[in-house]
């Protein structure tokens, strides 16, 4: 298997995955993940959001002249930066969604 070939079903499987955990999250509820959940959250998940967001952070560095012409560069940013960034380092090992569960004490 050529390397563009994987990296399209990489690519596609992450969404893939990201989009199914969207139903199952619930406002208002803490998450208490297992495990095993953590264990992949650290071994796979983080990894390929950092990925991510590398290659939204330069996707939006050469979409910046066009957005900014097109005056949606806030948008750009949310989307192709901020989201995944959010996703992989605003979130509890093995939690889906993004956002700190607790107080810090």
């Amino acid at each position: 298997m050529n390397l563009k070939a994987f990296s399209v079903k990489a690519v596609a499987l992450t969404c893939c995955m990201a989009m199914a955990s969207v139903g199952y999250a619930k406002d208002g509820e803490i998450e208490e993940p297992t495990g095993a959940a953590m264990a992949v959250d650290l071994v796979l998940v983080r990894p390929v959001m950092l990925g991510l967001t590398v290659l939204g952070t330069a996707a939006f560095v050469v979409s910046l002249p066009f957005t900014a012409a097109g005056g949606n560069v806030k948008q750009a940013a949310d989307t192709l930066v901020v989201g995944p960034g959010e996703t992989t380092f605003v979130r509890c090992l093995g939690c889906v969604r993004p956002g700190y569960q607790h107080d810090v004490e």
